[in-house]
Order: structure tokens, then sequence, then C-alpha cells
């Protein structure tokens, strides 16, 4: 080998995830120049009008973006999952400039953080990389034109729908616990009409409710 692991855990974890992306070369820079650490569920990673000097990296879990509007709400543009970047950040990091959304974690999350510098020096020096990159700028954006034809084609039901599914999905469990505010602030709605389509829902059999939790019915079908 022409090369030694910085850290034997990282890097394991990392190769299981990118060996079909990128070389081991790249898999052991990233490993001695990142940051993995762990996160829990509703932390803030990233928010707005932060100066941003390090590309997260997910490697387990999933992550929330979101932006928000001159009066401060929230809007929800995709998620992040396993093996994925945002590429509002990587545009910030080329370009420098501070942070225009807000990143929270969904689940438990391992995340590496890489230095922009590298990040740069990565897309000359490494093909993958290179991809990888340009793949994920191709990703989001299609996550975020999905995202406002939603608002502006779908209706509110449709939505909720949509985004419950995407939820459980991710969750691996049929059982949210999240609260008619949450939907409402995801979805860039009003908590009254998220509940009008929730009680609609729940006497179609889509859903159920109980106290502060939303089982799916249809989860997996």
């Amino acid at each position: 080998m022409d090369f030694i692991p910085f850290d034997i855990k990282c890097y394991s974890k990392l190769e299981e995830r990118f060996q079909t992306i990128f070389e081991p070369k790249l898999i052991n820079e990233i490993c001695q120049d990142g940051n993995l650490r762990i996160f829990k569920p509703n932390e803030t990673l990233i928010d707005i009008g932060m100066l941003i000097t390090h590309m997260p990296l997910l490697i387990s879990g999933s992550i929330k973006i979101l932006t928000e509007d001159e009066k401060g709400d929230e809007l929800l543009l995709y998620f992040l999952e396993l093996g994925e970047t945002c590429a509002v950040t990587l545009n910030c990091c080329t370009r420098k400039a501070k942070s225009t959304i807000r990143a929270i974690t969904e689940t438990d999350c391992e995340i590496l953080f890489v230095p922009v510098e590298k990040m740069e020096h990565w897309m000359i020096k490494y093909k993958s990389w290179r991809a990888y990159v340009l793949d994920s700028y191709n990703e989001r954006l299609n996550e975020m034109v999905k995202a406002i034809d939603n608002i502006v084609f779908h209706s509110l039901e449709h939505r909720i729908k949509t985004y419950l599914k995407d939820k459980a999905w991710m969750a691996k469990s049929a059982i949210l616990h999240i609260s008619h505010q949450d939907i409402a602030n995801d979805l860039y709605s009003s908590r009254v009409a998220v509940s009008r389509i929730m009680k609609k829902l729940e006497s179609e059999n889509f859903i159920e409710q109980q106290r502060n939790k939303i089982i799916i019915v249809e989860y997996n079908k």
C-alpha cells in the first residue's frame, strides 16, 4: 500500500459508503483532513448568515435543509440522506459567502466536515470528487425545483401526504413524532390548514393520530 489510513474507524465508515464512488487515496485524504462528528436529532448544523468554512458530508442519518423569507417564516427545500451533501453549502464554500440556508438534523447523524480549501484542491486532483460535486449540484437543484412545483402546482393535501411518506421512509418507521405545527412550518402553511387536512387523512385511513405521534397506515404499501 502506498498510503496509511489516519483514522481506521473513520476510514472504514467512508470506505463502506463511498468505495464505489471514490478511489482509496481520496477516501484516505478525506479521512485525514475531515472532522467526523456525531449529532442528535433537531440540532442546527448550519444557520442562515453563518460563514461556511467546511462542507458537510453525511455519513449516516438524515438532515433537512430550509430557507426563510423576509418575515422569518421557514420553507423546507429538501432532505439530505446517506452519502449526500448540500449544494447550497457547496456554493457558499466556493464563493466564501454566508449561508442562505438552515440545516437541521432529522435523526442521529454522523457527519464529516471537510475544509473548503481541500474541497477545491480535490476538484482538480480527483475526477471522482469533481463528478460527485457536480452530481450533488444537479440533484439538489432538481429537489428545489420539485419543492417549488409542489407549492405552485399541488394541493396542500398532496404535499402533506408526500411529506409524511418521505419522513417515514427516512426514519425507516411508520411512526412519526411530529406535531401539526412542525408540518406547517416545513410546508410553509398554517397549523389550522394542516390540522384540517390531517383530520381528513385520518378519516380516509391514510394515517392514525395519537398524542404527539402520527402513524402512517400506508407505510411500505
